[in-house]
């Protein structure tokens, strides 16, 4: 993955059938990227490949795999294969869960964690591994996190804390690559977007996004990428001032 503001050659989407990701996977299309496209569900899979190719994705793959089991030894650089080359992942899947539950059932937070970082974190290294043999230097791999992971709060620290590990771990990868031309880690802190995942949430205001808007951003930060990108661009001072407030005051706030 060049940091050159061109698109990527080849992108496999791992959770390809969220929202943001299926609006990310549009965009790419429309630039006449590759794509692999990871769920478990291989009926929306399907559909959603044909609709990117009318789209202008010139070499579509799709897998129906249980992304929270890990990888599969072998079975991502066959995807890569198969779809004609790949010097990006993106690691777009999660469970948002529910905090409560998550303190009450020890398995409910294990789901969590599980989803959110354990294997995510395993399709990092495992893509990493493939790019690192495919395109060396220039392979990028990108996870998406959220704000949630800056600081932890009593609404959902569970879940902060897989979403800030990941992004360590993304960070980490960054700074390697860095000393030593591995392929390139980045972390997509995501802040509130009205999807199905926050379907319970009261939405509205200036701090909600779309999944569109959302995907504007990672597709430009896929063409330029550091190691931590927020999105949208102010969550960055509004997590920035939350990561600095004495601990005095922060524990006054009912976040």
């Amino acid at each position: 993955m060049k940091s050159s503001n061109a698109a990527p050659m080849g992108v496999i989407i791992l959770g390809a059938s969220s929202a943001i990701a299926e609006a990310v996977a549009r965009r790419l299309a429309t630039k006449g990227v590759r794509l692999g496209l990871v769920a478990r569900d291989a009926v929306k899979l399907a559909a959603i490949g044909d609709d990117l190719r009318i789209r202008g994705a010139p070499q579509i793959a799709v897998r129906a795999w249980d992304l929270a089991a890990g990888p599969a030894p072998g079975a991502l650089a066959e995807l890569a294969q198969e779809m004609g080359g790949a010097d990006t992942v993106l690691i777009a899947y999660g469970l948002l869960g529910d905090q409560a539950l998550a303190e009450a059932d020890g398995a409910a937070a294990l789901e969590l964690l599980q989803v959110n970082f354990t294997s995510a974190v395993s399709w990092a290294l495992e893509s990493s591994r493939v790019l690192a043999t495919i395109c060396g230097a220039h392979g990028l791999v990108v996870g998406l996190g959220s704000v949630a992971g800056d600081r932890g709060r009593k609404s959902n620290f569970v879940y902060g804390a897989a979403k800030g590990g990941l992004a360590l771990a993304l960070q980490g990868m960054a700074h390697r690559s860095a000393l030593t031309g591995a392929p390139r880690g980045m972390v997509v802190k995501l802040g509130f977007v009205d999807t199905p995942m926050t379907a319970g949430f009261k939405k509205g205001g200036p701090l909600w996004s779309t999944p569109d808007q959302a995907a504007a951003a990672i597709v430009q930060a896929m063409a330029r990428p550091k190691a931590i990108v927020y999105a949208p661009w102010f969550w960055r001072w509004i997590a920035l001032i939350i990561r600095l407030l004495p601990e005095a005051v922060f524990n006054r706030a009912d976040l």
